[in-house]
C-alpha cells in the first residue's frame, strides 16, 4: 500500500513510450519514402545533366574530330572539367584513338559505400559524333563519365535533415502529449493514490480521499465521490463491529462491578509481567488485598451499599497506583490483587503496601453513610517466592489469609524472615526520621596523627546514634537507610554544623585542629551543597583550611562532571579534600587526575592484615607509592599495632588514625587525649 510506483510502470510513462514509438515509426516510414523518391530524382537529374552536357558540346566535339583539331578538342574537354561531377571526358576518332582525353579520381567520402550502392560509383555516357549533312558517317565518339558523389552528398544532407526533423517532431509531439496526459490524468491520479495511502484501514472514514483541483465535475471527481461514500460506509460498519467486539471483550476480560481486570485476564498479564521481570532482572510483587470483615458491611448496610463500597475501593486503588508499573484486578468477592513490577528490593513493595492500607482506611461516604474499613495484605515476590504465575498468586493469597488470622490493617510477606527484615527496616526509617529532632545523634572524634612529628594534627568527625531502645546503632546500618530515603541531607548538614562548632571551640582554646567530615554522595548531588558548606564556615568564623571533606570513590560515579565542578569550587575556597576508603571502589587514575584531592585514605581492611597478608601489604604499598607520585598525602585508617605504625612510617605514609592511637572520643575526652599524647611525646624526647 505504501510502495511507490516504479517509473516504467507509471501511466504517463507508458503513454509517452507509445506516442514516441508510433511517431518515430511513422516518421521513419514517411522519411524512407521521401528519401527513396529523392534518390530517384537525383539519379534522374544526373542522367538529364549528362544529356544536356553532351548536347551542349556535341557540335564543338564533332567539329574538332572532323577537322582533327586537337586544340579545339582540348578546349571542349577542359571546359567540361569545370563541372565538379565530371570525372572523365574523351573525344575519340572513329577508330577509338583519343583526340583529347582528361580524367580525375573519384571524390573521397566516408559515405562512399552507401553512394556506390545507391547510385553507382559513376555514370558513363557515350555518343557518336556525326555531321548534320551526312548523318550516316560517324567521325568519332564523345565519352563522359559522371562522379555520383557530389549529387549524392547533397541528397544525403537532405536525407539527414529529413530524418532529424522527423525524430525532433516525434519527440516534441510526444513530450507535449505526455505533459497533457500528466496534467489531466497522471498527476490527479497520483494525488488520489497518495490520499488513498493516508486512509487508515482501521478507521477509513476519518480521512477521506481529496478530490484533485479542477476535477470536481469530471470522471475523476465522480470516482472520488463514489470511493468516499464507500469508505464512509465501511467505517460505520467497522465502528459497529468494534463496539460489539469491545462489549464482548469487556464482558469477558473485566469485572462488571468495578471495571477492573477479571481473574483470567489478570493471569495472562501476570505471565507477561513475569517474563518482562525475568528479562530485566528485576523483582515483581503480587499483593492480594482482602477487605477486613466485609460481610458486616453487607449485613448492616445492604448488598447495594456493599457493591458501591467495592467500587469505591477499586477507584481508590486506581488513583493511588496509577503508574504503568501497576496492574490491578478483582479476584472476586472482597479481594483485589495488585502487581508491581520493576522493583529493586522488597522494601519498595512494603512502601506500596503502606500506601494501599492508608488509602483504604480513609472514611468513605456511600449513600449518606460514613463507612470506615481496613484491609489486610499478603505479599509474594518473584522470583524468591515463586516463578509460576498461579503459584505466585496462590502464595500471596495464602499469606493474606494467614495475616488476617493475626489481626487487621497490616501487611505480611510470604517468607517470614523477609517479612521481619522489612518490618525492622520500616521501623528503623521511622525512628531515624525522629532521631535528629529528639537529639539522639552525637559526634565523636578520632585523632589523626602525623607519623613524622608524632603530633595530632586533626580529627575525623564520626556520627553516632544512641537509640533509646536499640542502644548504639552502628553507622553501617543506618547510614545506607538515610541515604536511601534522603534524610542524609539534613543529617549531614547537622554533622557539618556540629563539627564546625567544635573546631571553633578548639581554636578558641588554642587547639587549632583540622576536622574531617564525611560528605555523602546524596549530599554531593544537591544543587546548594557548595553554598551550604561555605555559609556554615562563615557562620562559625573558621578558616576554610580547618575543614576537610572526605568523599568516597562512588560519590562521583553517577555524574562525574557535576561532582568535579562542585569539589573544585570547594577546593578553591580553601577546603581540603580526601578520597575515603581508597582501593575499595572504582579506583582510577583518571578520576584522581580530575578530582582536586589532597589526601588518599587507605581503607582499614588493607591495614588490618598489614604485614600478615601479603596481598594487603602489596596493595598498601602501591597506594602509598601512588600518593607520593601524585604529590598526595596518604592517610592510613585502622592502625592498631606499633608494628603497623612503624612500617607505615618507614614506607612514607604521612598520617594515620586508629585504635593504636585512640578510639573515637567525645570532645572533652579528645582534648584530654591530645594534651596527654603531646605531653608523652615531650617526655620521650626529653
Amino acid at each position: 500500500m505504501h510502495k511507490s510506483f516504479k517509473v516504467e510502470n507509471r501511466l504517463d510513462y507508458r503513454i509517452l513510450r507509445w506516442i514516441l514509438a508510433v511517431a518515430l515509426i511513422s516518421g521513419v516510414i514517411v522519411s524512407v519514402i521521401q528519401v527513396v523518391l529523392d534518390a530517384q530524382r537525383v539519379s534522374t537529374d544526373l542522367d538529364n545533366q549528362a544529356s544536356q552536357t553532351i548536347a551542349m558540346v556535341k557540335d564543338a566535339s564533332t567539329q574538332a574530330v572532323f577537322s582533327i583539331d586537337a586544340d579545339l578538342a582540348n578546349q571542349v574537354v577542359d571546359g567540361l572539367f569545370a563541372r565538379e561531377a565530371v570525372r572523365l571526358a574523351q573525344i575519340l576518332h572513329a577508330n577509338g584513338e583519343p583526340l583529347s582525353s582528361r580524367e580525375r579520381p573519384l571524390t573521397e567520402s566516408v559515405f562512399r559505400p552507401l553512394i556506390n550502392w545507391m547510385f553507382g560509383a559513376e555514370r558513363q555516357f557515350r555518343t557518336e559524333l556525326m555531321r548534320n549533312g551526312n548523318s550516316d558517317t560517324v567521325y568519332g565518339y564523345f565519352v563522359v563519365h559522371y562522379d555520383t558523389a557530389p549529387a549524392a552528398n547533397i541528397w544525403l544532407g537532405r536525407a539527414i535533415v529529413t530524418f532529424t526533423s522527423v525524430i525532433a517532431t516525434a519527440v516534441i509531439l510526444g513530450m507535449v502529449l505526455y505533459f497533457v496526459f500528466y496534467m489531466l490524468l497522471t498527476r490527479p491520479l497520483l494525488r488520489i493514490v497518495n490520499s488513498v495511502k493516508q486512509v487508515n484501514p482501521e478507521q477509513p472514514d476519518d480521512r477521506l480521499i481529496a478530490t484533485p483541483f479542477g476535477h470536481e465535475k469530471d470522471e475523476l471527481g465522480h470516482w472520488v465521490k463514489a470511493t468516499n461514500t464507500l469508505l464512509i460506509a465501511i467505517g460505520k460498519s467497522q465502528k459497529r463491529q468494534r463496539e460489539a467486539e469491545d462489549r464482548v471483550s469487556r464482558l469477558a476480560r473485566y469485572d462488571q462491578l468495578t471495571g477492573l481486570l477479571s481473574r483470567d485476564s489478570f493471569m495472562e498479564l501476570l505471565q507477561a509481567d513475569i517474563e518482562e521481570s525475568k528479562r530485566n532482572h528485576t523483582l515483581l510483587s503480587v499483593i492480594v488485598c482482602g477487605i477486613d470483615d466485609f460481610k458486616s458491611i453487607n449485613d448492616q448496610c445492604g448488598f447495594h451499599t456493599g457493591n458501591l463500597t467495592l467500587q469505591t475501593v477499586a477507584d481508590r486503588l486506581m488513583s493511588c497506583l496509577n503508574g504503568s508499573r501497576f496492574t490491578i484486578a478483582r479476584l472476586g468477592g472482597d479481594q483485589f490483587v495488585i502487581v508491581e513490577k520493576g522493583l529493586k528490593d522488597g522494601f519498595q513493595a512494603a512502601d506500596t503496601a503502606e500506601a494501599i492500607l492508608a488509602r483504604i482506611s480513609e472514611t468513605m461516604g456511600v449513600e449518606g453513610q460514613n463507612i470506615s474499613m481496613t484491609a489486610t495484605l499478603g505479599i509474594a515476590l518473584y522470583p524468591s517466592d515463586a516463578i509460576q504465575p498461579d503459584r505466585l498468586l496462590q502464595s500471596a493469597e495464602q499469606t493474606m489469609m494467614l495475616a488476617k488470622q493475626k489481626g487487621r490493617d497490616h501487611f505480611q510477606f510470604y517468607v517470614a524472615s523477609i517479612d521481619q527484615e522489612i518490618r525492622d527496616r520500616k521501623q528503623l526509617e521511622k525512628d531515624l526520621s525522629q532521631a535528629l529532632a529528639m537529639n539522639q545523634f552525637h559526634l565523636v572524634y578520632q585523632p589523626q596523627v602525623d607519623l613524622q612529628t608524632k603530633r595530632v594534627i586533626g580529627a575525623e568527625a564520626l556520627l553516632r546514634w544512641e537509640h533509646p531502645v536499640r542502644g548504639l546503632v552502628p553507622p553501617d546500618y543506618f547510614i545506607p537507610v538515610s541515604e536511601n530515603n534522603g534524610s542524609i541531607v539534613e543529617i549531614g548538614q547537622w554533622v557539618l554544623e556540629q563539627a564546625c562548632l567544635q573546631a571553633k571551640l578548639w581554636a578558641d582554646k588554642g587547639l587549632p585542629l583540622r576536622v574531617a567530615v564525611n560528605l555523602s554522595a546524596v549530599q554531593l548531588r544537591q544543587d546548594r551543597i557548595v553554598n551550604d558548606i561555605l555559609d556554615t564556615l562563615k557562620r562559625y568564623d573558621i578558616p576554610a583550611g580547618r575543614l576537610e571533606l572526605e568523599v568516597t570513590e562512588t560519590s562521583f560515579m553517577t555524574n562525574l562532571a557535576d561532582a568535579v565542578a562542585k569539589l573544585h569550587a570547594l577546593n578553591r575556597a580553601g577546603i581540603s579534600l580526601a578520597v575515603d576508603d581508597f582501593g575499595t571502589g572504582y579506583s582510577s587514575l583518571t578520576y584522581l587526575k580530575k578530582m582536586p584531592v589532597q589526601h588518599l585514605k587507605i581503607d582499614k581492611q588493607f591495614i588490618r592484615d598489614l604485614l600478615i597478608n601479603e596481598e594487603d601489604t602489596r596493595i598498601t604499598n602501591t597506594i602509598i607509592d601512588l600518593g607520593r607520585s601524585l604529590n598526595l598525602t596518604v592517610v592510613a585508617e585502622g592502625v592498631e599495632t606499633a608494628e603497623q605504625e612503624y612500617y607505615l612510617s618507614q614506607r612514607g605514609c604521612k598520617l594515620a588514625q586508629g585504635y593504636f592511637f585512640s578510639k573515637p572520643l567525645r570532645p572533652a575526652d579528645f582534648e584530654t587525649f591530645v594534651q596527654g599524647f603531646h605531653q608523652k611525646i615531650v617526655e620521650n624526647n626529653a
